[in-house]
């Protein structure tokens, strides 16, 4: 995954981090808007890591593209 967006939220997994469990994780420009300054935040947290610590599974896909149903359809 080598296009990140600044703000975007993706599923991740580090080792060093989650015990190696598959989470979330935002593109944070907190330290500057330049990518090489960017970091990954963990929503939840004040936790910020280098990009470089997880490996980026694929982006979060917003809830709108699944249609909500009603239980009785």
């Amino acid at each position: 995954m080598k296009s990140l967006v600044p703000g975007g939220f993706y599923w991740a997994r580090s080792n060093k981090y989650a015990a190696g469990r598959a989470t979330i994780v935002q593109v944070s420009t907190i330290f500057g808007e330049s990518p090489d300054f960017w970091t990954l935040a963990v929503p939840g947290s004040d936790q910020h890591h280098m990009i470089g610590d997880f490996e980026i599974i694929a982006p979060v896909e917003p809830l709108e593209v699944y249609p909500h149903r009603q239980a009785a359809e």
